[in-house]
């Protein structure tokens, strides 16, 4: 018997080793043909999204735009952050499964192998038709002592990083919308998120559709 659970541990290690992969993004090019002024006029919601998959060189531009290091020795994001405490996790959801973004390292590192893009479109069917879906979430205990205002801090600086991405995604040509609304259950429950994590938005992108 002890053997048995003994194998069944290595088994589930092994599992969670693989699952736990991590992939070193390209670095991002800096370099775009479209302006601030360009982009904040151009920006736009829309919803619908061609087939075409977001390449790694590409996916690196937006995570990077979104919350990535801009001053590696302060270790400052290109996001504002309430207290500095930089509480927005941002997760990737593509047909491959979910990978959650390390900004540090500028690296993905998979927590599950589940497409989960359809509970991530909850009610909202067109939403599942991304290639691509990032979901943010607010990590509470980032905020330590100010505990009664966690909440109200990570929505904003949700919204700081949901811009960025706008901006991003309008200056590369590509598809978004910034939606609340998504099956934070199933998340949760496929992500392995306690209460501390606050799921507050997310953004399908994609190509445009022709």
């Amino acid at each position: 018997m002890r053997r048995t659970i003994t194998l069944l541990s290595f088994v589930l290690l092994a599992i969670a080793a693989q699952a736990q992969q991590t992939i070193k993004l390209p670095e991002p090019n800096m370099k775009l043909n479209m302006t601030l002024m360009e982009a904040l006029e151009l920006r736009h919601s829309e919803r619908t999204y061609g087939k075409r998959e977001i390449q790694p060189e590409v996916l690196s531009q937006i995570l990077w735009a979104a919350c990535g290091y801009n001053r590696v020795d302060q270790g400052k994001i290109t996001a504002p952050s309430a207290i500095n405490a930089q509480d927005i996790i941002v997760f990737v959801c593509n047909s491959q499964g979910v990978f959650r973004y390390e900004p540090k390292e500028h690296a993905l590192t998979r927590v599950s192998k589940q497409d989960i893009r359809t509970a991530v479109a909850g009610r909202q069917a067109f939403a599942a038709e991304a290639p691509l879906s990032l979901v943010l979430v607010s990590d509470h205990s980032k905020f330590g002592s100010h505990q009664n205002g966690a909440a109200r801090m990570g929505m904003i600086d949700s919204g700081y990083v949901s811009q960025n991405i706008s901006l991003i995604c309008t200056a590369l040509g590509l598809n978004t919308v910034p939606r609340m609304t998504m099956d934070s259950d199933a998340i949760r429950m496929e992500l392995g998120l306690d209460n501390t994590y606050d799921l507050l938005l997310n953004h399908p992108i994609g190509y445009p559709a022709k």
